[in-house]
Order: structure tokens, then C-alpha cells, then sequence
């Protein structure tokens, strides 16, 4: 004998997914002072970018202004503005990175 398996979508069991949490990209900033070379290791330290993923992240802040460094969950996201923003202050430099939704 056969047995008939029945899928139901949502919408007939009255279930829903939960929703994916919100992302967050995680931007740094340009400014005259803080030497390329050390924002190009920041890229690679904490967004895991390859060397030449990073130096092209680094011209996009310097020539455009800002760059998106990698897309996250707000905690990952906030760890990640936390960490750069550390490693910049330690070492007396002024670079700026910040995350916003979207």
C-alpha cells in the first residue's frame, strides 16, 4: 500500500518562520591622518580580507570617502565597530568605523 505524504504551506497550517535578524553593514571612514598601510591591516584583522581585497577596500575609504567593510548581525556588527575603533585609539589613530542597518 502507498502512503501519501501531504505538504501544507504556511499560510493552511497557520505557521510562520521566524524572521532573519537585521544586518548591519560595517563602514570605515577616511581622514587625513591614519596611515593606509595600518587601515589596510585592519580589513584584513578584523573583516578577514585577503591582502588584496583589503587594499582595494583601503583606496575605496581613501578615494570615496567610506567603505563597507562586510555585512553582519548587530552583535557582530557592534563587536567589530568596537574592536577597530580600539585597535585605532591604541595606536593614537583617529580612524572612524561605524555600522548601520540595511
Amino acid at each position: 500500500m502507498a502512503t501519501k505524504t501531504v505538504e501544507r504551506t504556511e499560510a493552511e497550517t497557520g505557521e510562520s518562520k521566524p524572521k532573519p535578524p537585521p544586518l548591519y553593514k560595517v563602514r570605515l571612514l577616511n581622514d587625513d591622518y591614519t596611515p593606509m598601510e595600518f587601515v589596510v591591516q585592519v580589513i584584513e584583522t578584523y573583516f578577514g580580507k585577503s591582502r588584496e581585497q583589503a587594499l582595494q577596500l583601503m583606496l575605496k575609504v581613501h578615494n570615496e570617502g567610506s567603505a563597507v567593510c562586510g555585512v553582519y548581525p548587530r552583535d557582530v556588527a557592534e563587536t567589530k565597530v568596537r574592536q577597530v575603533t580600539e585597535k585605532a585609539r591604541e595606536h593614537q589613530h583617529p580612524l572612524q568605523c561605524e555600522m548601520e542597518e540595511g
